[in-house]
C-alpha cells in the first residue's frame, strides 16, 4: 500500500491524445466543393493525487481544506489543410493553406481553499471552553502551464 500511496503523489502521467480525423467528405459529395481536411487528436486528462492536508499544532482545520489537484493531458497534434482558389479564376495556380499544431503538453492545477478555524484551542482561563475567533480564509490560485504553437503555411 505504501509504494502505491508514493506513486500517486507524483504528479499525473501523461496520456496520449486520442487521433481524430473530421469526415467531412458528405459535404463534398452533396455541395460539390472542395473541403477542408481536419485531423486532431482529442485530449484524454489524467487527474492525479491531491495535495495532502496537514494538520498543525493549534489549528483545529486542516491545511489546505480544500486541497488542490493536478491535472495534466496532452493537446493531440492538429493539422488542417484547405484548398486556397485562384482569385485571379485560374485553376493551375490554385494553392493550399494548412494551419500545423504541433502536441504540446498542457497540466493545470484546481483551486484550493484554505479555512481558519472560528474557534481558538480550549482555554484554561474560560473553564477549558474555546473562545470565538475571526476564521481566516484564503483561496489558492488555480494554474494553467503548457506552450501550444501553431504553423501557418500556404503555397
Amino acid at each position: 500500500m505504501t509504494c502505491m500511496a508514493a506513486a500517486g503523489a507524483a504528479t499525473p502521467a501523461m496520456a496520449d491524445a486520442v487521433p481524430v480525423g473530421v469526415p467531412l467528405d458528405a459535404v463534398r459529395t452533396t455541395l460539390g466543393v472542395d473541403v477542408p481536411h481536419l485531423a486532431t487528436g482529442v485530449p484524454v486528462p489524467v487527474v492525479g493525487a491531491p495535495q495532502v492536508p496537514v494538520h498543525h499544532t493549534g489549528d483545529m482545520l486542516p491545511t489546505p481544506l480544500l486541497p488542490v489537484v493536478p491535472i495534466g493531458t496532452e493537446l493531440g497534434n492538429t493539422l488542417v489543410t484547405s484548398p486556397v482558389p485562384n482569385l485571379a479564376g485560374r485553376p493551375e495556380t490554385d494553392g493550399e493553406g494548412s494551419l500545423d499544431a504541433p502536441a504540446t503538453t498542457v497540466r493545470t492545477r484546481t483551486p484550493g481553499l484554505l479555512v481558519g478555524s472560528p474557534l481558538s484551542m480550549p482555554d484554561g482561563s474560560n473553564y477549558g471552553l474555546p473562545n470565538v475567533t475571526t476564521p481566516a480564509l484564503g483561496v489558492i490560485a488555480p494554474e494553467i502551464t503548457g506552450a501550444p504553437q501553431a504553423l501557418l503555411g500556404l503555397r
